[in-house]
């Protein structure tokens, strides 16, 4: 059994996507980075200019998801530009954060 990474609901090891929330539970590699408030912003345009990512999630000190952001292919500066300024706000409020970052293998 296997549990969702987005919201901890149980799978069937056969699965291929989460029945609760439909994400692909399979041909994911996740990474985590904690980063001061400070290279918030630097580190996810850096993740997004490296290219093959799905999602960026990002937690406070206590493991809340802040922002849950997810990346297509094509994205454009005028679709990320309000996620970057949602996460200047967050970067003021939080000391530390968690970068988590979904690939695709």
């Amino acid at each position: 059994m296997i549990y969702c990474k987005k919201c901890s609901v149980l799978l069937s090891d056969d699965a291929n996507y989460c029945s609760s929330c439909g994400v692909s539970v399979k041909d994911v590699k996740t990474e985590e980075f904690v980063v001061k408030s400070d290279d918030l912003v630097k580190t996810v345009k850096k993740l997004l200019h490296k290219g093959n990512v799905r999602r960026i999630i990002i937690k406070d000190e206590k493991g809340n998801i802040l922002l849950d952001i997810p990346v297509t292919i094509g994205v454009v500066g005028a679709i990320i530009a309000p996620w970057l300024a949602a996460l200047g706000v967050i970067g003021a409020l939080a000391t530390n954060c968690t970068i988590v970052v979904e690939r695709r293998k």
